[in-house]
């Protein structure tokens, strides 16, 4: 693609911080008299080293430095005009960083950026605003900030003061605002502007539900106006229906940048501790005397082992495990958790094949189908189980020992039709609607009340 057409060209971006080490202390009063002598000129040193690195070796690997952070490594990427970019990663994987040197609020210690467009940023809870002013008066200089004129805010002021929902505090000083009130009128400034490339961090998670859809609903009409948006948040689900590609940082590196449901599946996987499969050594297998779990997968309708998949799409969930004695009814079963720990369903084994005999000793894999289109977007963790039948004894019960991502996406055929809201609820079925139509002249006269016949 004509570089023209980029929006965001990053190249070798690295942002390294000198972190304070804790200083010795003197052992004689004599010490402590030459250190307070010397204060000035040290205190001199520590506060340029703070922004020079001139004695690090910036090719190295410096992970043993313990006065070096390595905030960002060698990020490259690049971002088009109209694309809507989630960024995703643990706490201090490096996400505001680069957001605040893109925002141009510091600089890259190494590497280079080229941005074609105004931005408007949104990092932080009222950056940007006085609080000695008035709300009225903080979107003028936000707007004025960002390059707008006079006239392009008065356009666009009483939009931004409907959707802040804050008309009665338009010309209060900010400082009386609560958290709440200033992420709403910071969001609408940000939003409204018409910047050409949007950058929003995680604060939205300080509105409430209803503004927070709000702010997606938002976000979603200026990617579709054409214009850039990257966002930064720990909501998968949000990210995953606003953003058609991800990258995802760890610890200062760039780990992945990809289709969003590919991304997300390796991030979710890699940062919940269950993975789409878990396997037992022989002596670590959980079980009893009648028989030992050994494995459980998550496989999406190719067989593949899966840690997300398609809200749209089916996925099978197997579990392997050893039954030691022979003669004994057994029932599989697997029960299904969301993040909330609220329980979705349970599903028993009702294979024809077994149901009602003993089964013999020795290896079984049994495998449960879940069809697309029936949960809602979210992570799913899995319990799962075997106990015989007459009399009922556990052979063993394992809690949460894999877990998938359900990724919804507002494009395609699935429940959430046409609406890119919010949509509450822990199943989302995909259930067979009908339509009656009746033309309006064919429908009876309605007598209108006091008329005469």
């Amino acid at each position: 693609m004509d570089a023209m057409q980029r929006a965001i060209q990053v190249r070798g971006v690295s942002k390294l911080y000198r972190i304070g080490t804790r200083d010795q202390m003197n052992e004689s009063l004599g010490a402590a008299a030459i250190d307070f002598l010397r204060s000035p000129l040290k205190n001199y040193r520590k506060y340029r080293s703070l922004y020079r690195f001139d004695d690090v070796d910036m090719a190295a690997d410096e992970g043993g430095r313990n006065d070096i952070l390595w905030s960002l490594r060698d990020v490259s990427f690049d971002v088009d005009q109209g694309e809507v970019v989630g960024i995703i990663g643990r706490n201090g994987a490096g996400k505001s960083t680069l957001l605040k040197i893109l925002s141009r609020i510091t600089p890259p210690t190494l590497g280079e950026l080229e941005i074609r467009g105004r931005i408007s940023s949104l990092l932080e809870v009222g950056t940007g605003f006085h609080p000695e002013l008035t709300g009225r008066e903080n979107v003028y200089l936000n707007g004025t900030i960002l390059g707008m004129t006079k006239r392009e805010v008065d356009r666009k002021f009483d939009e931004i003061a409907a959707f802040a929902a804050i008309d009665r505090f338009l010309d209060t000083p900010v400082k009386r605002y609560s958290s709440g009130m200033k992420v709403r009128l910071a969001f609408a400034v940000a939003a409204h502007l018409e910047p050409e490339i949007l950058i929003i961090d995680e604060v939205l998670a300080v509105g409430d539900a209803a503004f927070q859809r709000k702010c997606l609903n938002k976000m979603q009409e200026v990617g579709q106006e054409g214009r850039t948006v990257l966002f930064v948040s720990h909501n998968v689900p949000a990210v995953s229906r606003l953003c058609s590609r991800v990258i995802m940082l760890d610890q200062g590196r760039l780990l992945h940048d990809g289709p969003t449901g590919e991304v997300i599946s390796r991030y979710v996987n890699a940062g919940m501790g269950t993975m789409a499969v878990r396997e037992w050594a022989e002596n670590e297998a959980p079980g009893s005397d009648l028989g030992h779990l050994r494995a459980v997968r998550i496989r999406d309708e190719s067989g593949q082992i899966a840690g997300s998949v398609d809200i749209r799409r089916p996925i099978t969930v197997e579990m392997e495990y050893e039954l030691h004695e022979s003669g004994h009814h057994v029932l599989p079963n697997f029960h299904f958790f969301n993040a909330d720990g609220i329980q979705l369903f349970s599903a028993h084994d009702v294979d024809p094949a077994w149901r009602g005999r003993p089964r013999p000793a020795g290896r079984y894999v049994s495998s449960a189908l879940i069809p697309g289109n029936l949960l809602a977007e979210g992570t799913v963790f899995i319990n799962v189980a075997v106990v015989t039948l007459d009399p009922v004894v556990k052979v063993f019960h394992e809690r949460e020992v894999t877990a998938f991502q359900v990724i919804d996406s507002i494009d395609g055929d699935s429940a959430r039709g046409e609406w890119t809201g919010d949509m509450k609820g822990v199943m989302r079925p995909m259930l067979k609607w009908t339509t009656r139509y009746t033309p309006s002249e064919e429908l009876p006269l309605r007598r209108v009340a006091g008329s005469e016949d």
